[in-house]
């Protein structure tokens, strides 16, 4: 798995560039929430849960179908008021911000991949390009060489390439209020 600050961040940086308005800490800490829980699943090895099985890791919580289920559950229990475009794009947020997690996860060198299309297909898949270290599911094993390596390479492949992205959008959206800006001033 990719660790749980990279999934996070993830979330954020894809809906900064996303949403071009305003969103107070609950939809940030949701956001980031979404991202991280279908790790949730490791839990399972406390009951005997094995990691290959239909609700072992990176198996039904990972997968899109579950990412929609999420999705629709925050979005109707914390967006209540949300009508029309607004309640349809928190729906393909939230979505995209929990599949996110198995698309990272897909990307590790390690595991036994991602059962995307769980529960119509139990097949579990790697992504053709996987250059992240995978991340230990113990935190005492974290915080060694292991998540070193681990945060090296989530920094290389995740968070420079979409902050570089996130900087980007943020700069075109100055731009283009500023232009604005001007052009009701001169006109």
């Amino acid at each position: 798995m990719a660790s749980a600050f990279t999934h996070a961040f993830a979330a954020v940086a894809l809906g900064s560039m996303a949403s071009g308005k305003e969103r107070g800490w609950r939809f940030w800490a949701l956001a980031a929430g979404s991202a991280v829980i279908p790790d949730g699943d490791v839990i399972g090895f406390a009951f005997g849960v094995q990691y290959e099985e239909f609700l072992g890791h990176r198996g039904f919580f990972h997968s899109l179908f579950s990412a929609l289920i999420w999705a629709l559950f925050v979005v109707f229990l914390e967006f209540r008021q949300a009508r029309g475009r607004e309640l349809g794009w928190l729906i393909g947020f939230f979505f995209v911000a929990t599949a996110s997690h198995g698309v990272l996860d897909a990307m590790t060198n390690g595991g036994l991949g991602v059962a995307f299309f769980s529960p119509f297909d139990t097949t579990r898949y790697f992504l053709g390009w996987r250059p992240l270290e995978v991340s230990p599911i113990s935190v005492s094993r974290f915080f060694s060489e292991w998540g070193g390596a681990v945060l090296r390479s989530e920094w290389r492949y995740v968070w420079l390439p979409l902050g570089s992205l996130w900087f980007c959008v943020w700069t075109a959206r100055r731009f283009f209020e500023a232009f604005r800006d001007w052009r009701e001033q001169a006109g």
